[in-house]
């Protein structure tokens, strides 16, 4: 099952990183090169444990639909999403927040099984660098909304 391991340093507390990756509207913000929008489910604003949403996009031209629910939440240090329903056979996002001594290391652990058997292997080839960028993407965005955020609470 291919596999991406993402790190990013923000300086913000852990608690305002974490609550800025589990807000659908900043993701909608993150994947706005992707027409991401959230469909049913949460449509806005954080999502608990059990929470669902269901996002349509473009992606490599096609459009595609996505449901993921919140399976795990350790408010403020990880919570894990699943796929439910997509394109993907199988797809699970935890995302980790450590505390350093200047804020906050966000780290996503991204795995999916693609569809298709040995032809979904050959297209991991192309998909996982494009997953890859669309994660540091978001994480960039959360990094710079994280820090703003921390800097106007001061």
């Amino acid at each position: 099952m291919p596999g991406i391991h993402l790190e990013t340093s923000i300086d913000a507390p852990p608690d305002i990183v974490f609550d800025a990756a589990r807000d659908v509207t900043v993701h909608i913000e993150s994947a706005r090169d992707t027409g991401e929008r959230a469909v049913a489910g949460v449509t806005h604003g954080p999502m608990d444990l059990g929470d669902t949403v269901t996002w349509e996009a473009r992606h490599f031209g096609v459009p595609m639909r996505l449901t993921v629910r919140i399976s795990e939440l350790d408010r403020p240090r990880m919570f894990a999403d699943v796929m439910v329903e997509g394109p993907f056979r199988s797809m699970r996002h935890v995302h980790r927040f450590v505390t350093l001594p200047t804020g906050t290391r966000m780290i996503d652990d991204f795995e999916y099984a693609a569809p298709l058997g040995p032809v979904g292997s050959i297209a991991s080839l192309i998909l996982t660098p494009y997953l890859r960028r669309f994660l540091a993407r978001r994480a960039d965005v959360l990094r710079r909304l994280a820090e703003s955020r921390a800097r106007r609470s001061l």
